[in-house]
């Protein structure tokens, strides 16, 4: 049997027309005739969704000379879902409103951890660049007032918004199962934002690659010993602070309806690993922030936090390559 004859013999074996497996995809049910009549194909995202209703995998519905779905261990099936923790087209909801509530808060907070030494690394500049004379002691001072003051502020942006979901903590490391209409509940809520993160995605990855352009601009005029240099940074902080809050709004949002679907980062094997994950960023975190301490405030250090910033960009590049390395093991093991 061909990919039309699956679904269509699939379809009838659970008594659905294609009106209403339409419904259930949120397409039109010309698009599922298509699909019957081997007139067209879903798409990816599609396909996923059929092979989840129609309780066979994507590998069955795709390769032609499989005529028998393949089955996973049906006792463990039944183990994983009698561990399963319900959830509710109410709890469904609830967590996406609060959810919804959360994202500004937590991209903000990200935002402003981002932005905390572009006052620092900026007021001594103001000097050099436009002539104002700032003792280095204010500049100082003032600049770390401001740094902590952002930093504490994005704290309590990340607690509140924690504690107001701390009650749906586990979708993020437990097993659920979904009735039917909190399934639907969070397809719909993909399908409605599938657009809009895709737009801040783009604006933001746009925003990384062109946050380096101040650099390079001050390079180019020969201007980098003169102060021009730090507001460059200034400025690269700046996008790259927007930039973060872009991804990180559109991330949370996907990440809503991933937990709830177990998909994404929070399929069940990957939510069995997670607080090993966790438990390594908090060290990593922790070790950067401790040489960063010790380079400007050690024995030895410079005491000068606005020429430290490139510990926390190289802190950065290294944790993506960090987790890349472990997602790569992780996959090996599988």
């Amino acid at each position: 049997m061909d990919f039309s004859e699956k679904i269509a013999m699939l379809r009838r074996q659970k008594n659905w027309s294609q009106e209403e497996l339409a419904e259930k995809l949120m397409v039109t049910r010309q698009a599922v005739s298509k699909w019957e009549s081997a007139q067209s194909m879903p798409d990816l995202d599609k396909l996923v969704q059929l092979s989840e209703l129609l309780g066979v995998n994507t590998d069955y519905l795709l390769k032609n000379g499989m005529d028998t779905p393949e089955q996973d261990d049906p006792k463990q099936a039944v183990r994983e879902n009698a561990l399963a923790k319900r959830v509710t087209r109410e709890e469904a909801s609830r967590f996406l409103s609060l959810q919804a509530v959360a994202v500004p808060r937590v991209s903000l907070g990200v935002a402003l951890c981002v932005w905390s030494p572009i006052v620092l690394i900026g007021l001594t500049a103001l000097g050099s660049v436009f002539h104002v004379k700032i003792p280095d002691s204010v500049a100082g001072g003032l600049g770390l007032c401001v740094l902590l003051g952002m930093v504490s502020a994005a704290v309590a942006l990340f607690l509140t918004s924690g504690t107001k979901l701390k009650e749906f903590e586990y979708l993020e490391h437990d097993p659920v199962a979904l009735d039917a209409d909190a399934a639907a509940l969070a397809r719909q809520q993909e399908a409605e934002q599938a657009e809009e993160c895709t737009r801040l995605t783009t604006i933001g990855v746009v925003l990384c690659i062109i946050s380096a352009v101040p650099i390079f601009a001050v390079m180019c005029v020969g201007r980098t010993r003169d102060g021009y240099d730090s507001l460059a940074v200034c400025a690269l902080l700046l996008l790259v602070g927007i930039a973060c809050l872009l991804l990180v709004r559109a991330g949370s949002m996907r990440g809503a309806v991933d937990k709830l679907l177990e998909q994404g980062d929070y399929t069940r094997e990957s939510k069995a690993k997670s607080r090993i994950v966790d438990a390594i960023s908090a060290v990593y975190w922790l070790a950067v922030t401790a040489i960063f301490l010790f380079y400007t405030f050690g024995p030895n250090g410079n005491g000068q936090p606005q020429y430290s910033w490139f510990i926390w960009a190289v802190g950065g590049v290294l944790y993506g390559a960090l987790m890349a390395g472990l997602s790569i093991y992780r996959k090996k093991r599988r």
